[in-house]
């Protein structure tokens, strides 16, 4: 039986960490977190946060580990409204990042925060 994508998602979603844009910004600024853009290279280049870097949900697990070699790294992922992060998220815990956030905000919130 096929699961509908959002029952998917938000059943994954109670197993990763989510924050809003404000408390996950609160956070960036005291560490040296990785803001990852997941959603696809155009959609990027329409409108990114500052400072996020794109690795596109279909190549995240053969392009972070070059970025990011260290599984404990500070993580924080986004795309255009929080379905492909958690997706993205649960991926990376599963080849063992050990500290990743999903910012669960559209991307316009996530833009108007990080860009001030």
């Amino acid at each position: 039986m096929l699961t509908a994508t959002q029952s998917l998602i938000q059943s994954v979603k109670k197993t990763i960490r989510c924050l809003d844009v404000y408390q996950a910004q609160h956070e960036m600024m005291g560490n040296q977190a990785l803001l990852v853009d997941v959603r696809e290279p155009i959609e990027h280049q329409k409108q990114a946060p500052k400072g996020a870097i794109n690795i596109p949900r279909g190549m995240l697990e053969f392009i972070l580990p070059q970025k990011a070699p260290d599984l404990g790294s500070a993580i924080y992922l986004h795309c255009a409204m929080g379905g492909r992060a958690v997706l993205a998220a649960e991926q990376l815990h599963r080849i063992g990042y050990k500290n990743i956030t999903v910012i669960d905000a559209p991307v316009a919130s996530v833009c108007d925060v990080f860009d001030n």
